[in-house]
């Protein structure tokens, strides 16, 4: 995975009303941390930002370009959680990791399938990321699972995800990652209907004598 660079301002403004500001002015609030150093805060162009998780996802590696009283300073970091509005849908906030280069951590990377099975099949995909340990600067974007003419029966598990050289699998060798079923006939989805209507015992309709019983009596002066 490439590297991206943003250049961020440092942040000297705390609280909810300074998020707001720093939000109004095209900026995001984060906090950069790790490595035993006292958290630093920073503020993140919001567009840039943006653009970055969208095209590289949340596993780029940033090298972040921090200016402060005129010096300029360079950090490497991972994006560790975006916190995004739950109703607006935009970045709240962002906590970032500081990493070095050589040193291995862990990430989630996406498992996207590829090719069409057999016809007739009918495929589910139970794991949407892995689990890996990786060198920092060597994380793939993402691993691709093949079920082309993938018969009905096939499954693959985690233990066959083809991971690079150097990283180690974190995520249960025997965790399922897809299976390739026989896809139901439409004799046997009609079949199934009939069945969960089976039983079903409808309410009998109400005779004139009943109708008149249930009749609330009219109050009485």
């Amino acid at each position: 995975m490439s590297e991206v660079r943003l250049s961020v301002e440092p942040r000297t403004e705390f609280g909810k009303g300074a998020a707001r500001r720093t939000r109004r002015s095209g900026k995001i609030p984060a906090v950069l941390y790790g490595h035993g150093s006292d958290p630093r805060h920073l503020a993140l162009p919001a567009l840039e930002f943006a653009r970055v998780v969208r095209e590289n996802g949340q596993n780029a590696v940033l090298t972040l370009d921090v200016e402060a009283g005129g010096n300029k300073g360079t950090e490497l970091a991972l994006t560790k959680t975006i916190t995004v509005h739950p109703l607006r849908n935009y970045i709240e906030h962002v906590d970032l990791l500081v990493v070095k280069k050589g040193e291995k951590v862990t990430v989630d990377v996406p498992l996207v399938l590829t090719g069409d099975p057999a016809p007739g099949t009918l495929v589910t995909q139970d794991l949407d990321t892995v689990s890996i340990e990786v060198e920092a600067l060597h994380i793939p974007e993402q691993f691709e699972v093949s079920i082309a003419d993938a018969q009905p029966g096939t499954q693959v598990f985690a233990s066959q995800v083809q991971i690079p050289a150097g990283a180690e699998l974190l995520t249960d060798p025997e965790y399922l990652v897809v299976a390739v079923n026989e896809a139901p006939s439409e004799a046997s989805m009609e079949a199934d209907v009939d069945a969960e209507g089976a039983g079903v015992v409808e309410d009998a309709p109400e005779t004139e004598d009943a109708a008149a019983t249930e009749q609330p009596a009219e109050d009485s002066e």
